[in-house]
């Protein structure tokens, strides 16, 4: 899905909540947000930062841009910027006399520059989590609207939240949000959490003056929203008019379709896919949507035009050739790839954990394409990139991948390094055209499912709330006939570092009730092949029990761990790929290392 929304998730405290809304929109990214009348959105903030980049790169080079710091900042605003910035961060109606206490982290540098000229002042309170200390500073405010302003011109993560108490305790108070327009509120007390994308961390101290009051929760994404100093990049790879990163997907049948996306500069108009059967001369053309995407800190490429084209009703089994690209900005050297064949017939794929746009794990696709010319597809089970939300993360991996991606599929679901900060995947998803057989509107191309020849694969966002996707993940699992099913998210439910006993909870009696062969998943950068696993339990056989996999496609950590008892093979690893054979009712799975040594292998039989 093609989205320019970024989402807060917020429901349950115990995971990624969802609320929809275009507050917390990636300000940096320069990407356009409409409120729920239409309109921008607190444009004021917003184009305030736009406007001090654009003016910023029309000024200065590179070399001024590395050093900006937060006093240069101050002295290089207007004074309509600093109003705007010191008022549209965070806006609310009150009906009653108030006392607004700002909770600072004691470990940021800066204090926000407004917070002293806005009467704010500091009190002798802390408030303590786990991992930060805060100091209180308050205010007292009549009814009306109360404006405040950003966290800083740096990435604090751990960016100020509020409580807010009447000042006449006998009167009732009513928050109305106006930015954002729809806020979560919590009890200022112990355990209550203030910041949606880590839930888990919560309140261990609170001041008795303090409990009680309404708590309104952010994110730590909100770092970003005025981050400048020190924000500035480049990409290694930069967009041109000729064509490039060239990518095949599916959000469709294997068989009868094929996604074919790429990139130019902004300057190109139009794009489009010029394809036909191999060896023969009769040429088809379908047209590519455009999308323009913006990384507003990309210095050196800060706009690139990505087209996707869906080619439809291909032939099953047949291998064609195609190039991209446009009269105005060129055409790609031409490429090939192969439908799904209708028929039963063996086939296989080649899945990895954990990438993170590493440079070996390129050489390590193109060695696994040469070793495996014939496999069918490519997956990866999270973590594609260091940071979702750096476009020149994505031009890393993909230039890194090569032409393997130009010539097998490459399907995924994203990893936390991907959906980062609380701010969304809206970069994974505009960079990767997946289906949209999701549980809801805002999963499509995240949680989707495909079956290929006689197998099914569900793709997972586990950073979606796991309830939301129960009976979406029973209803799929029930209604197929395949052989083999097969389930693919990030965070492995059994593993040695921190298993997740909400998944295991949730899913894993879905996978038992339904007979999953394999669960495949990365993050913790170990290898893990588990023993048949049904309810917790080691079962005799692997008919009556699931295998629960994790691998490492990037540099391995975790390393001395012990070995779980479930665990039929679990070693430190890195730089893996997984081989996966599917003939009939057999399935042989060996595991590589990036020398090409067999390092984990079984058979599966039905």
């Amino acid at each position: 899905m093609m989205q320019n929304h970024v989402f807060l998730l917020i429901r349950d405290r115990f995971h990624h909540l969802k609320v929809y809304h275009c507050f917390f929109m990636l300000v940096f990214a320069g990407v356009g947000c409409k409120s729920e009348t239409g309109h921008n959105n607190s444009g004021d903030l917003m184009s305030t930062m736009d406007q001090v980049v654009t003016r910023l790169y029309s000024e200065f080079e590179k070399a001024s841009l590395d050093t900006i710091g937060h006093d240069f900042v101050l002295n290089y605003l207007t004074k309509n910027e600093k109003e705007a910035l010191a008022t549209q961060y965070w806006k609310m109606k009150v009906n009653v006399p108030v006392t607004v206490s700002l909770m600072r982290d004691k470990d940021q540098k800066k204090i926000p520059f407004w917070l002293k000229d806005a009467g704010f002042e500091v009190t002798d309170m802390e408030v303590k989590n786990t991992h930060s200390t805060y100091e209180v500073w308050q205010k007292d405010f009549e009814p009306g609207i109360i404006e405040l302003g950003i966290n800083g011109f740096d990435k604090h993560r751990p960016v100020y939240f509020l409580s807010i108490g009447p000042q006449d305790g006998s009167l009732p108070l009513e928050i109305t949000p106006v930015y954002p327009k729809k806020q979560h509120f919590e009890t200022m007390q112990e355990g209550a959490f203030t910041y949606h994308d880590w839930s888990e961390l919560t309140l261990t101290e609170v001041p008795e003056l303090l409990k009680g009051q309404r708590l309104l929760t952010t994110i730590r994404g909100r770092a970003r929203e005025a981050h400048i100093v020190g924000a500035f990049r480049t990409t290694d790879f930069p967009s041109s008019e000729k064509p490039d990163h060239l990518l095949l997907t599916w959000s469709d049948d294997p068989a009868r379709s094929m996604d074919v996306q790429w990139r130019t500069t902004n300057t190109v108009p139009d794009g489009s896919v010029k394809y036909w059967i191999q060896g023969t001369t009769d040429t088809l053309r379908a047209a590519a949507d455009k999308n323009l995407m913006e990384d507003r800190m990309l210095q050196n490429d800060r706009y690139i035009n990505r087209f996707t084209a869906q080619l439809r009703a291909l032939q099953p089994g047949t291998k064609y050739e195609y190039m991209v690209g446009s009269e105005n900005g060129g055409w790609s050297a031409t490429q090939h790839f192969s439908t799904a064949p209708s028929t039963a017939s063996p086939y296989s794929f080649i899945w990895f954990g954990d990438v993170h746009n590493s440079e070996i794990w390129g050489e390590l696709i193109q060695k696994s394409e040469k070793k495996h010319p014939d496999t069918g597809f490519y997956f990866i089970a999270g973590d594609l990139v260091n940071t979702g939300l750096h476009r020149d993360d994505w031009d890393k991996l993909f230039q890194y991948a090569g032409s393997t991606i130009a010539r097998k599929p490459l399907l995924a679901v994203p990893g936390n390094h991907d959906s980062q900060d609380g701010l969304g995947a809206w970069m994974y998803e505009e960079m990767l055209s997946l289906p949209s057989n999701s549980p809801s509107k805002e999963m499509e191309g995240r949680t989707y499912a495909f079956n290929y020849q006689n197998s099914l694969f569900l793709m997972i966002d586990a950073t979606f709330p796991l309830k939301d996707q129960t009976e979406w993940i029973d209803r799929q699992l029930a209604e197929s006939d395949a052989t083999w099913k097969m389930a693919v998210f990030h965070f492995p439910p059994y593993n040695a570092v921190a298993p997740y006993h909400n998944i295991i909870a949730e899913w894993v009696p879905l996978f038992d009730k339904h007979k999953v062969d394999m669960v495949m998943g990365g993050h913790f950068h170990y290898y893990m092949r588990s023993k048949p696993l049904r309810g917790g339990e080691v079962m005799p056989s692997s008919n009556d029990g699931t295998l629960y996999l994790i691998s490492i496609g990037t540099t391995g950590k975790n390393k001395g761990l012990e070995k779980e008892h479930y665990a039929e093979a679990q070693f430190a690893a890195e730089h893996l790929y997984q081989h996966v054979t599917v003939d009939g009712k057999s399935l042989s799975y060996k595991a590589y290392d990036f020398d090409g040594n067999v390092v984990d292998q079984f058979r599966l039989e039905k």
